[in-house]
């Protein structure tokens, strides 16, 4: 596929039936270049984690079903999955008869994996809701921007002589489809031992992406590769939970090598 195939931001048929071509992989060097990235030295691991809420397809008897799904891609995997050609795919299966739900399952796992050249684990239903409020979200900060775009790593800084161990959050997250220009939300969870973070950069940070365009995964890397070069932690972890669209949102995560991966949740707003 070329980028004149990409089905984001043009008119497409809504799929009469099961067709796992509608799936459009993109290179992930494509962003990491732009922010220095080594494909060979990656300074993260981490997962796409997706969740769908409107699957359906039809038992062996031509009787609707429907049901909700996760989706684990793989940071290390050659390509992303673009979400208007997922979603498109995903759709293609109402009107599919199909023997079994472990047989939907498998097949979503053995298209996506192909897709992004890396194995996708699949799993049916959606993580629980998270209960919990951050200690540390920095949203309350009375902070004065006047950035909204391209973000200004600058913004962020960090003192080397408190060592810390903290967790902080912010709901204003908010960057753009790089092709429609439609608004992406998202929370994002930063975890860190090192240098304290300044908090008002970090948020005047955060929201130097508000009129960005940029992939969702494309972000995460950015913002955790900023954080790594300017505040220079020992660990650090950087997860967001986008909100819903079209029935599928996206939680990236990237950390360095040895942190725990956080458990699946769903926030609020999704």
């Amino acid at each position: 596929m070329t980028s004149t195939d990409l089905p984001l931001g043009r008119a497409v048929d809504y799929p009469r039936e099961y067709d796992p071509s509608l799936l459009f992989p993109i290179a992930r060097t494509l962003g990491r270049r732009e922010i220095g990235l080594d494909e060979a030295a990656l300074p993260f691991v981490g997962v796409d984690r997706w969740h769908a809420y409107e699957l359906g397809w039809l038992d062996a008897r031509g009787k609707p079903r429907v049901g909700t799904a996760s989706f684990e891609v793989p940071a290390d995997s050659p390509h992303l999955v673009e979400s208007k050609s997922l979603k498109l795919y995903l759709n293609s299966f109402n009107a599919t008869r199909f023997d079994s739900d472990d047989e939907v399952l498998a097949r979503i796992g053995a298209d996506l994996s192909r897709a992004a050249g890396a194995a996708v684990a699949v799993s049916s239903g959606l993580p629980r809701l998270d209960p919990h409020q951050l200690n540390d979200a920095i949203d309350g900060l009375d902070v004065r921007i006047d950035h909204y775009g391209p973000p200004r790593a600058e913004f962020l800084q960090a003192d080397s002589d408190q060592v810390v161990e903290e967790t902080l959050g912010s709901a204003l997250l908010k960057s753009n489809c790089p092709v429609t220009g439609q608004p992406d939300w998202a929370r994002v969870v930063i975890g860190y031992r090192g240098p304290r973070l300044d908090r008002a950069g970090l948020l005047r940070y955060l929201v130097s992406f508000r009129d960005h365009c940029e992939f969702h995964e494309q972000c995460v890397e950015r913002i955790f590769t900023d954080l790594l070069a300017r505040a220079r932690p020992a660990a650090l972890s950087v997860e967001a939970r986008y909100t819903r669209r079209g029935g599928l949102d996206i939680n990236p995560w990237r950390a360095t090598p040895g942190w725990a991966r956080p458990q699946p949740r769903r926030d609020q707003r999704q």
